[in-house]
């Protein structure tokens, strides 16, 4: 099944994806409705009221608007370490976001005046359904709800003023995520699946999540000593090589230019950078 978040009469509600027409029900978004749901994200279909919208006029949300958590790896994937000059690690890198630092799948993005560094990186997403604390790895992946896309827009100007990503990795509003959420089932295999990114039309990142270093379960295993992951959080699985800081000479963006981040079988953001003060529309 593929869920979304989308705007019904001006506000965001979590829907179900049939296709021709998505189905709303009461929740603001797929984070809500998983902790309302103790993460049954198929309880959604048997809920009777809800209205209709039509596919082509449906506005989406960022498909996760409300999440506890937002958990991001750094150099998780082989060829993103080696263009960025690091050692293989040993255990996870581990950043965090915050919620208001994502914005919608087709949203503009403004460029801040503060950065002059402002990157790119497809990552696959991680949505968490059951609580998990503690699981094995046997289990781990019986604690995800399904799948979605992230675009870690990242300003290694910032990032790369102390040892820690953190400031480079939270402006507001700069990180898309959606345009669904794909339950596991609709997926094959999450740790072998295609990822690439454009901007104008020029591929950037193209690789295989065959690539992480740490694959899904083992990142719930390893977060869940660490913490509980709840219903609704988003994981962000790291990116393949291709950013604009391991270039040479180093690319970043621009107003005006426009990124597609595309994962195979889950789904493809677009979004366009402004300047401030520039039209979102």
């Amino acid at each position: 099944m593929r869920f979304a978040t989308v705007d019904f009469q001006g506000s965001p509600r979590a829907a179900i994806d049939f296709g021709s027409h998505y189905r709303v029900t009461p929740f603001q978004d797929l984070s809500e409705a998983l902790r309302e749901l103790d993460g049954d994200i198929a309880a959604l279909a048997d809920i009777s009221e809800f209205e209709t919208i039509d596919a082509g006029e449906a506005i989406l949300y960022a498909t996760t608007k409300t999440p506890h958590k937002i958990i991001c790896l750094g150099l998780n994937f082989t060829d993103h370490v080696a263009e960025m000059l690091h050692d293989r690690p040993a255990f996870p890198t581990l950043f965090a976001k915050y919620a208001l630092t994502l914005t919608d799948p087709y949203a503009a993005i403004v460029k801040p005046e503060a950065s002059n560094a402002m990157d790119w990186e497809v990552e696959i997403g991680v949505v968490i359904g059951k609580p998990a604390r503690d699981v094995s790895l046997e289990h781990a992946l019986d604690h995800v709800a399904g799948y979605t896309v992230v675009n870690d827009v990242s300003f290694r100007d910032f990032q790369n003023r102390t040892s820690q990503f953190l400031q480079g990795k939270i402006f507001e509003r700069t990180t898309p995520v959606g345009p669904w959420l794909v339950t596991r089932d609709e997926v094959d295999d999450a740790n072998d699946l295609a990822m690439t990114l454009t901007v104008n039309g020029e591929l950037m990142q193209s690789g295989r999540s065959s690539q992480m270093i740490f694959g899904i379960a083992e990142t719930i295993v390893y977060l869940s000593r660490i913490l509980t992951l709840e219903p609704g959080d988003l994981l962000s699985m790291g990116t393949p090589s291709g950013v604009g800081a391991g270039r040479t000479p180093q690319r970043f963006l621009v107003p005006g230019e426009v990124m597609e981040s595309s994962v195979e079988g889950i789904g493809v953001l677009t979004n366009r950078i402004i300047s401030t003060g520039s039209s979102t529309s």
